[in-house]
């Protein structure tokens, strides 16, 4: 049992929409949860999937659904924050109705919440967010100073590493400011079997002044997992998907390199795609 031997760790994992970043945020919160680490994650994503398969494919009710039906101030821990896998503490923010207001809102007034009732503890935050855009609400994480380790997961795919170096334009900006402390902790990069994917993630970690952390290879245990509403950790322990898991896990609990980012030229980007990708 590992619990309370580490600092308190908020990180945070960003990437483009469909890449697998809540199924890997949820594998790592089992696979660091299975080290008797005390886990909080925190979905940022107004589709409020990213703690489902932790909560055995329960979709739970999300902070801002409960503000609108009973206000902020009525609402205790116990509302809002719920017991997932091996005690995970899950919590969803949830967002506007659709074609009404800002979804980074949803994430601003989550926080204030959670800051309010004392629940942003444990021995790693883990925050889920939507990196498609990283302004408003969605960059919260990040600007107030909650992320300080921000984890990039990406694909070889043009436009999965498109979105993650946007990503690193915006911790470069907010690392200069006064309440800025996030830096980025390294790359992930969760495979869609693209030929020469390993070596170009890499490269590209390396050129943005970084390192990938792991490589999660593509398999159709993630699938099955997800249909019996299961995380891989919890359904298939002993697969070679869960110890990818486990390795990126040790690798997040070890990490103490943290860097500012040098985000790419789109021109500089589409070179390095074409360098590993071109027939």
């Amino acid at each position: 049992m590992q619990t309370n031997l580490i600092t308190m760790k908020q990180i945070a994992l960003y990437g483009k929409g469909g890449i697998g970043k809540s199924t890997t945020s949820a594998n790592l919160s089992a696979a660091l949860s299975d080290q008797g680490l005390d886990i909080l994650q925190i979905g940022c994503d107004p589709k409020r999937d990213s703690t489902r398969m932790l909560m055995h494919g329960r979709l739970i009710p999300t902070v801002m659904d409960l503000v609108r039906e009973r206000g902020d101030r009525d609402l205790t821990v116990g509302d809002i924050v719920f017991e997932g896998y091996n005690g995970i503490r899950c919590v969803e923010a949830g967002g506007p109705e659709p074609g009404v207001g800002c979804a980074g809102r949803g994430i601003i007034a989550t926080f204030q919440i959670l800051e309010r009732l004392g629940a942003l503890k444990g021995d790693i935050i883990l925050y889920d967010v939507l990196g498609d855009v990283v302004c408003g609400g969605f960059a919260m994480p990040m600007r107030e100073g909650y992320a300080e380790e921000v984890y990039l997961v990406t694909s070889g795919e043009l436009m999965s590493l498109y979105a993650a170096n946007n990503i690193c334009k915006a911790i470069k900006r907010l690392s200069a400011r006064v309440k800025g402390r996030c830096r980025l902790a390294g790359v992930i990069c969760n495979a869609k079997n693209i030929e020469n994917e390993e070596e170009l993630v890499s490269d590209f970690a390396s050129r943005i002044n970084s390192r990938m952390v792991a490589f999660i290879p593509r398999d159709p245990v993630v699938q099955r997992s997800e249909l019996n509403k299961m995380t891989v950790i919890e359904y298939a322990p002993d697969s070679s998907q869960a110890a990818a898991y486990r390795t990126l896990a040790g690798s997040v609990l070890e990490n103490t390199r943290l860097d500012i980012p040098e985000p790419l030229e789109i021109d500089e980007l589409e070179s390095l795609a074409y360098e590993y990708l071109k027939d």
